[in-house]
């Protein structure tokens, strides 16, 4: 089937409205599981779990068990944000003066084995279900054992990116064809069966995560990576763990903005929006040529900021209460001209002490109130292209995210974490009249992602603004046409969605901003978003992005 016109992006999506509770994912099938375990009983996060196990089987091409994850989650009887750490670090005998000494003083190669890092996914899925779930795992995961035994259709933009992915990432590899059906991608609406990894769930579900650090899959996934040239060990795997950290958060307009903190640039998320903060919106209506101006500089000096203050916090903490000081809003807003784009823009230097793509996105809200934003990749697509054997999964290239300078907080080092691109969020309103405070949350207002790689803190910026600046429902938040910072460069051109206005395009080509167009298929390039929202009266309001095959249910 000729897929051409399911990229032409036409069709018209109302938001998903319910009173009981939601999911919204890249696919439907995953949608579906979520929503079944909660019509059973399950909490916010079974069913996040749930989603995580059926994209794994359903977009393999872009997440599972071989990658890592990070979650927010809203707890409403306490109203508190908790958020999970779900990423993985590198091989203690991977060094930098061995990386640099074979000639990669730029970056790693793409798909070598020295990018794959520790999967934080399998310890992140069952440390998540052992605080907050409330059904069995099996049960949990049984919807995408099945899936995987039994086959299901590709959908048409899933199969678009699986073959893309396979060409480079999978053929010719060792057990690469796990994961194709005769040693190709499977085209739109063909059934594909994939029977090892359907083994690698019900190894979860039936004996946790152990295997996977300290058992037989560990043991395949070490050998795996060593048969290719890379340097991770047994002992790697089962130094990981899972680690619960307080979320960042900043007031956006009476509402508070949360985010993981770093190694995640959900800093650079927060970073612009303290900076839009500094303007009157209302000033620049949507979708013209002064509000994307704006939005567009704002992420310009966030990115200059997360990209050297991003890092594993425990070997290069960031200075994380000034970068998110009014104060220093207030100096870096100091640098937006309205009339003329600052592509030649720079970090700032805070006061205080200075220590100087390819993703899943998926939402669900319970019965109860609850909120989980949960985020999972395996990075590229098919990350590394390293498939364990008779795992049914590829381990990311996530340690491709580290830079090779050596004065640099996120440079190559053992046993580190890398820059991370993969962010939830999460949005809280004041609770009975209270203002926004960083100490407790308020109520639930939005479980939201906007996945893809840099793009992913410009997602978030466009969409909180969508919502609270605009008071857009969450469909028309999603539907709404994107601007992107090619690779978070500040000297690059802008990317901007054809649906954006002639008259819009022409000033910002004025203000020095060299737009580039984009259309059809390539759009996925301004993420895949998914948004819960959460209204006072307890209705629950949810979009699915029209860029991708998913979709928002709930009852």
């Amino acid at each position: 089937m000729d897929i051409s016109s399911s990229t032409r992006f036409i069709s018209r999506r109302s938001p998903v409205i319910t009173r009981g509770a939601m999911v919204a994912s890249s696919q439907p099938l995953a949608t579906q599981a979520g929503v079944n375990v909660l019509s059973i009983g399950g909490s916010a996060a079974d069913a996040a779990i749930a989603v995580a196990a059926m994209l794994n089987v359903t977009q393999p091409c872009s997440t599972g068990l071989g990658g890592d994850c990070f979650c927010l989650y809203y707890n409403a009887s306490e109203r508190a944000v908790l958020a999970l750490n779900g990423s993985g670090r590198s091989a203690a005998g991977l060094t930098l003066d061995r990386v640099r000494g074979e000639g990669h003083t730029d970056r790693l190669p793409r798909r070598h084995a020295y990018t794959v890092t520790v999967p934080g996914a399998p310890a992140a899925w069952y440390d998540v279900h052992e605080r907050l779930g409330r059904l069995p795992l099996a049960r949990v995961l049984a919807p995408a054992i099945r899936l995987a035994e039994e086959g299901f259709p590709v959908a048409p933009l899933t199969s678009m990116w699986w073959q893309a992915g396979a060409d480079e990432a999978l053929k010719g590899r060792a057990h690469g064809g796990e994961m194709l059906t005769e040693g190709r991608a499977p085209g739109p609406g063909e059934i594909i069966a994939l029977p090892t990894l359907a083994a690698s769930l019900r190894t979860l579900a039936e004996e946790g995560k152990a295997p996977f650090y300290t058992g037989a899959i560990a043991e395949r996934i070490v050998s795996a990576v060593r048969a290719e040239g890379g340097e991770l060990s047994l002992e790697d795997l089962a130094d990981h763990d899972s680690e619960w950290v307080d979320p960042i958060s900043t007031d956006y307009r009476g509402y508070r903005v949360y985010e993981c903190p770093p190694n995640g640039h959900g800093l650079a998320a927060l970073l612009a929006l303290n900076i839009a903060r500094e303007f009157d919106m209302r000033e620049f209506p949507p979708e013209t040529t002064e509000r994307y101006h704006l939005l567009i500089e704002c992420m310009r000096l966030a990115f200059a900021d997360s990209a050297w203050y991003v890092a594993d916090p425990a070997l290069s903490p960031a200075p994380l209460d000034q970068l998110l000081s009014k104060d220093y809003a207030v100096r870096r807003s100091r640098g937006i001209d309205p009339t003329r784009a600052n592509r030649a823009v720079r970090r700032g230097q805070p006061e205080g002490p200075n220590p100087g793509s390819d993703t899943v996105y998926f939402c669900a809200v319970d019965g109860e109130g609850n909120g989980c934003s949960f985020i999972n990749s395996t990075f590229l697509s098919f990350g590394s292209g390293i498939v364990p054997e008779g795992c049914g999964y590829t381990l990311q290239n996530r340690g491709l995210c580290f830079r090779l300078e050596p004065d640099h907080p996120n440079c190559l080092a053992p046993r580190k974490r890398p820059y991370h691109t993969i962010i939830p969020g999460l949005c809280t309103r004041p609770h009975g009249g209270r203002s926004a405070d960083a100490s407790r949350a308020g109520d639930l207002h939005a479980t939201f992602g906007v996945m893809g790689g840099m793009m992913q803190p410009q997602g978030h910026l466009q969409v909180v603004s969508g919502l609270i600046d605009d008071a857009l429902d969450p469909q028309a938040a999603l539907d709404r046409a994107r601007f992107q910072l090619e690779d978070g460069a500040g000297e690059a051109p802008v990317l901007v969605e054809d649906a954006v206005s002639p008259e819009v395009l022409k000033g910002l080509g004025d203000r020095g901003h060299e737009p580039r167009i984009v259309s059809g298929a390539e759009r996925h390039r301004f993420g895949l978003g998914q948004i819960i929202l959460t209204d006072s009266s307890g209705v629950l309001w949810a979009g699915s992005d029209p860029r991708g095959d998913g979709c928002a249910g709930g009852f």
